[in-house]
């Protein structure tokens, strides 16, 4: 991926994971989906913004852009996969998805057309603002899945299943992961390993991103394995709206992280020519695990965490 689609990419993932492309807040967070009625062929749910939905009973066709790791993991194929440009693709999830035709992560309309689709799921509130929801629904049934400050990936996770009348399915996911996730962290607690801290960045065009303690793979590393939050990362994530946080040179400077996980950064960026990153703790201790953007870093989903959390053994176990 080149400087201009990492930068694209990372400029949307602000927007998604800051509320922007994400949803309408903890309005649609606390909005619980219902089945109003039933049939043997079809059901009828209540989406988080309250429409009524009918479901088909067996959709084989379904565009889910930007909720693909949520429909693999319960063993669903959409017919066309998101993008950015048509460059920038959730790579992690490729074996999987490899042939799959894409489509831009704003859903044009002329694009979901193409597909002929019989379900559609939306990831994201406003994108379906301004009467975008009643074309999509003219297209296909449309319903938009938890979204917004306060919806985890768990969250998601159960309202796709909801829709895919896969909610077993899903509980299994859940179970795996979490199993997967304490041992792990028993096997940390067993070398010590967890007692190290770790910060997650992000650097382009001389900016540094940082992950916030309750966000993305921040709830993998510190909710899930129990690593410990440097005092930076705890200072940023008061105040952080989205998923990474921008942090200046200065306040580089006080980052006290045993470990840093650097993602999907331009190895030639001005910025790891500077005295304060070469003087960080974990630089010097040659402590700093890169993963490029094919790595599932970026995302959320119970594929995208069950990567991450084998990345951190390998980096912190050798494993």
């Amino acid at each position: 991926m080149n400087l201009l689609n990492k930068s694209a990419l990372f400029g949307l993932t602000l927007l998604i994971s800051g509320g922007l492309l994400a949803a309408c807040g903890t309005q649609n967070a606390g909005t619980s989906n219902s089945t109003i009625e039933s049939t043997a062929e079809e059901r009828v749910l209540t989406d988080t913004l309250g429409n009524e939905v009918t479901i088909p009973a067996n959709p084989k066709r379904i565009i889910a852009s930007y909720l693909e790791d949520y429909l693999i993991a319960l063993d669903e194929t959409p017919v066309a996969q998101w993008t950015v440009n048509n460059a920038s693709i959730q790579d992690y999830l490729q074996e999987e998805l490899d042939g799959i035709p894409t489509i831009s992560y704003d859903l044009p309309y002329e694009e979901i057309l193409k597909y002929e689709p019989d379900l559609i799921l939306v990831s994201s509130s406003p994108l379906v603002e301004g009467g975008k929801y009643d074309e999509y629904n003219k297209a296909a049934p449309t319903y938009v899945v938890k979204n917004g400050e306060g919806v985890t990936w768990r969250d998601q996770l159960t309202d796709v299943a909801n829709v895919l009348n896969k909610e077993k399915q899903a509980e299994e996911v859940l179970e795996t992961y979490d199993t997967l996730a304490a041992d792990t962290k028993e096997e940390l607690t067993q070398a010590n390993a967890n007692n190290q801290s770790a910060a997650v960045l992000w650097v382009t065009n001389n900016q540094v991103f940082m992950v916030a303690e309750t966000k993305s793979s921040g709830t993998v590393l510190y909710g899930d394995l129990g690593l410990k939050v440097p005092e930076l990362v705890t200072e940023i994530s008061k105040d952080a709206t989205a998923d990474w946080s921008a942090v200046s040179l200065e306040k580089m400077a006080e980052l006290d992280a045993d470990n840093i996980f650097l993602i999907n950064s331009d190895e030639s960026d001005p910025f790891f020519e500077e005295s304060v990153w070469k003087n960080l703790d974990a630089v010097k201790n040659d402590k700093v695990f890169s993963f490029g953007g094919d790595s599932s870093w970026l995302y959320n989903g119970p594929i995208a965490n069950t990567k991450i959390i084998e990345d951190v053994k390998t980096s912190l176990l050798g494993e």
